[in-house]
């Protein structure tokens, strides 16, 4: 009998090996990585992701088997990008890149979507739809290539086999029936003189009352039209409608067994809500797979790295019924579960997933690591690489960390909800309230600075929040280091849904603990404008007087843990 438990025990354990070494991880894009779009042109896969109010905009990644994935470059990455009508110096928060669509056609790769743009002086918000190409996904990109006449926000670009181009468009009918209707619009495009041409057509207005409907994408399966949408706004009533139509310009009829996915049917504390916002992608195989935003609920229902990236399988299916006229195809997603699971069988059972939650920079290369971001365009001389050997000077301007600012800012995302982020900083404060030392971001109004500040003719070390819906800045703590020499390293632990900030004055043989915050004030809620995610980066400010000095960071360290 014994022998039979310990044979049965043993069977079980290499099953449960057996079954984590053939399944993947969800997210597959872990961090602030919101809105994803797939294409293929072959031999790779390629995702793009919305950015919003950072630079560089449209983060690029590749992967040959769907789990593992190469952060590869931007789209815009260039500042010239970024200027003029389509700005990115001063966008408000919560602005900026939304909703890319990828392609790869004829071989040349297509990225369309939206800056929206609040201008300053208070005058209707501009969607401006482009389109920028490249030969490479690397690029270089092309300067964007600004769709006149093309109103709302998340373009789609369908390439009909043919040959005619399609523009997918989403906007709010001219008498909605309620705030929030969207209707889905398409017309022919002008890809040699960026035009729209021909006549408008009105597509759909979504499946289960059409609230913001948005996101739209065109595929040709079956010799047929299908339009999948997201519905139901960017949080928990989030979810993904399809419909088909004979021809591209419509009608178009609703699936019968819409949404296709979503978490509205599940606990708001499922381990994961707010998915949709959806892209498929056919592999060379014949199978389908759908790439898709989702909101892990680690506190509160939420997380601090926002709207993420997940992989589900997904299988074509007809319609069954006998009295059904027309049997159409419709996409099942997740067709074993029906929801996006944490761990998912390998789409290549020879491709494992290696997930590296580890990011360190020492500042030894130029240009600088694809992880970096800034909160918009960056000002000129922000940052040298090669002032100092082996570091990144940071250079102190008279800016603070304020809405529709830029200021001496950068920093990667937040993979994961507990992590250990620390940095060495080499700072010689000389000007009264000159400061530098490390940041944790979410929005212009919703940080926590730990930094070395001189104050009274003292370094003085401060814990500083500003809390969303709370006016003035809290000083958490601050205390004068009388035996600071000039270098700290400074370290931040989450764990156990609390921040705990210490600091090393002598390279990191001892820490000495500063101050335990709770660590949910840079929550991203889908339905309160949480549309990125948290960063761990470094920050210097003169606090509005000019100087010349600066900040010499040694290196970076960050570490996730699942």
């Amino acid at each position: 009998m014994k022998m039979k438990r310990l044979t049965l025990l043993l069977l079980f354990l290499t099953q449960l090996v057996w079954a984590q070494e053939n399944t993947f991880k969800n997210p597959i894009l872990q961090g602030g990585y919101p809105d994803p779009s797939i294409t293929t042109d072959g031999e790779y896969f390629y995702i793009v992701n919305s950015s919003f109010e950072y630079f560089p905009g449209l983060p690029l990644h590749r992967s040959k088997d769907l789990v593992n994935w190469e952060f590869i470059g931007y789209g815009l990455h260039r500042a010239d990008q970024c200027n003029g009508e389509m700005n990115l110096v001063d966008v408000q928060q919560n602005g900026g890149i939304h909703a890319p669509t990828i392609r790869y056609h004829e071989g040349k790769f297509y990225i369309i979507t939206t800056n929206v743009y609040n201008p300053i002086d208070g005058s209707p918000t501009k969607m401006i739809n482009f389109i920028i190409t490249a030969e490479k996904i690397t690029g270089p990109w092309s300067e964007p290539h600004i769709i006149k006449g093309a109103p709302g926000i998340d373009p789609d670009i369908f390439f009909d086999d043919n040959g005619d181009v399609w523009f997918v468009g989403t906007h709010s009918p001219e008498n909605p029936n309620y705030e929030g209707e969207g209707e889905i619009w398409t017309q022919q495009l002008d890809l040699d003189n960026w035009k729209l041409k021909g006549e408008r057509h009105y597509l759909y207005r979504g499946a289960c009352g059409g609230v913001w409907v948005e996101g739209p994408h065109v595929y040709k399966h079956d010799g047929k039209y299908y339009l999948m949408v997201a519905e139901g706004g960017t949080s928990y009533n989030h979810a993904m409608m399809i419909a088909v139509s004979e021809n591209m310009t419509g009608p178009y009829e609703s699936n019968e067994r819409n949404p296709i996915l979503t978490t509205r049917n599940l606990s708001y504390d499922n381990w994961v809500n707010s998915t949709g916002h959806a892209d498929i992608v056919q592999l060379k195989d014949g199978r389908w797979y759908m790439v898709a935003l989702g909101i892990r609920g680690d506190v509160q229902r939420a997380s601090n790295m926002g709207r993420e990236t997940f992989l589900v399988p997904v299988q074509w299916e007809r319609v069954p019924f006998w009295w059904e006229e027309i049997k159409y195809d419709w996409p099942v997603v997740a067709p074993e579960t029906g929801r996006v699971m944490k761990n998912e069988k390998l789409p290549f059972d020879s491709h494992p997933q290696l997930r590296n939650d580890a990011f360190i920079d020492n500042f030894d290369g130029n240009p600088l690591d694809l992880e970096w971001n800034f909160r918009r365009v960056p000002m000129e001389n922000t940052y040298s690489l090669s002032a100092k050997k082996g570091h990144l000077r940071l250079f102190l301007k008279p800016e603070v960390i304020q809405k529709r600012g830029r200021t001496s800012l950068m920093g990667i995302r937040q993979k994961e909800t507990d992590f250990e982020y620390s940095s060495k900083m080499k700072f010689n404060a000389k000007k009264e309230g000159t400061e530098a030392g490390i940041s944790i971001f979410q929005k212009d109004d919703n940080f926590i600075n730990f930094t070395v500040k001189k104050k009274n003719g003292k370094h003085v070390l401060q814990l500083l929040l500003a809390e969303k819906k709370v006016e003035e800045l809290q000083v958490l703590k601050e205390e004068v280091i009388t035996d600071y020499k000039g270098e700290i390293i400074f370290k931040l632990l989450s764990m156990e849904n609390k921040y705990v900030f210490s600091y090393s004055l002598d390279n990191g043989k001892t820490f000495i603990p500063f101050e335990t915050t709770k660590s949910d004030y840079l929550l991203s809620f889908g339905w309160n404008s949480g549309y990125t995610g948290a960063y761990c980066g470094i920050y210097a400010t003169s606090n509005g007087k000019p100087t010349k000095e600066y900040a010499d960071f040694d290196w970076v360290n960050y570490k996730g843990f699942e």
